[in-house]
């Protein structure tokens, strides 16, 4: 407890902000001394994930293992997407640039897990004053693990041969950097229900989500529009709704699908908007992108795609199937196709309908 100007101020409390009134004030007019809500910060996580969308996403699962191990946690999260975590379930997210790294590096961390092999997080890593360090730092100029933990995770990032026969998913390995088991822990996520989006659904039916695009970095995913089209005469043949989605790179695609097929397009919407469209569907179809995330934070079931990836990488908690070609991709994690046509082509609109039907009915 400090005091000013006779005030007592407890800057250890985890709704404490310094720069503003805290919540608890704001809303029931609390000051520090006897306040109901005080909460003593026992141990402060700083947690380094920036990557990808996706990969931010599909790293929530911790919190709900650190919200168990530390209960009094102050957790703070840097990262490039903050408006993809949950403000309910991270104390404080900040956007990774200089002023966030300057705050960090000035405060004492209990636990600090770097989760990315960016050279730049790991030379941040170092940086970190922190009691306890897990995940990636730099060594020699290079990423490299912090200790053992971070091992297997490092070496199926490095040899094919040993990603290829890596069985454990993205979230088991990660838990694993940090020393614990995975016990099935859900990702934590908003579904957006609360901003009040309306959206003309028909209910009536089982909606069947489409995400027809996959990005620019790994094209060999992406699966012809002939074969989007066939999928989608043989879901309205047996009574489903097919809803096309995808991001402002997609709608051209989308738009002209919708236009030979007559299946429903809404167009692109912002983020917070696009998960809460994936939110109102029954069933999603995807290759493995940035919406195959969101569906399974969302807790939809799911038909996913894949080719290029090892499919034990993802955890699909029970709700999905992976479909693949008929024969081993050779263009593992390739962007291009050594043979000139994606084994995509090999994955057929009746087997895909054949696992949306098994999955809904």
């Amino acid at each position: 407890m400090e005091k000013i100007n006779e005030l007592e101020i407890h800057t250890d409390c985890i709704h404490f902000r310094g720069d503003l009134p805290c919540k608890p004030h704001k809303k029931h007019g609390y000051h520090c001394k006897d306040c109901p809500a005080y909460q003593k910060i026992e141990t402060r996580i700083l947690i380094v994930k920036l990557g990808a969308i996706g990969d931010v996403i599909r790293t929530t699962p911790l919190l709900r293992r650190i919200r168990k191990e530390y209960p009094n946690a102050k957790i703070t999260w840097v990262t490039h997407t903050p408006s993809i975590l949950p403000a309910d379930a991270v104390d404080e997210i900040l956007k990774y640039d200089f002023k966030s790294i300057l705050y960090i590096q000035q405060v004492q961390f209990d636990v600090f897990f770097n989760l990315d092999k960016d050279k730049d997080a790991c030379a941040l890593s170092l940086t970190i004053n922190a009691k306890e360090k897990f995940g990636y730092t730099l060594y020699n100029g290079v990423p490299y693990p912090m200790n053992d933990l971070a091992n297997h995770k490092y070496s199926t990032g490095l040899f094919d041969d040993i990603s290829k026969s890596n069985t454990k998913s993205y979230v088991q390995e990660i838990f694993e950097m940090v020393g614990w088991q995975f016990n099935g822990e859900e990702y934590v996520f908003e579904n957006h229900e609360q901003d009040g989006y309306t959206w003309n659904l028909d209910k009536s039916k089982k909606l069947v989500g489409l995400n027809t695009g996959c990005g620019d970095r790994w094209t060999t995913r992406l699966w012809a529009d002939a074969n989007w089209i066939q999928l989608i005469q043989l879901l309205q043949a047996k009574g489903y709704e097919p809803v096309l989605l995808g991001g402002e790179q997609e709608h051209q695609k989308n738009s002209e699908l919708a236009k030979q097929t007559g299946a429903l397009y809404l167009g692109h919407f912002s983020l917070p908007q696009f998960i809460n469209l994936i939110y109102q569907m029954d069933i999603v179809v995807t290759q493995v992108t940035m919406a195959m995330h969101i569906t399974v934070a969302l807790q939809k079931k799911i038909v996913l795609m894949n080719n290029i990836f090892n499919p034990h990488e993802f955890e699909l908690y029970g709700r999905g199937v992976i479909v693949e070609p008929t024969k081993v991709c050779d263009c593992y994690f390739d962007g291009t196709c050594i043979h000139g046509e994606s084994c995509m082509k090999d994955i057929s609109p009746e087997v895909i309908l054949e696992e949306v039907s098994k999955q809904l009915d």
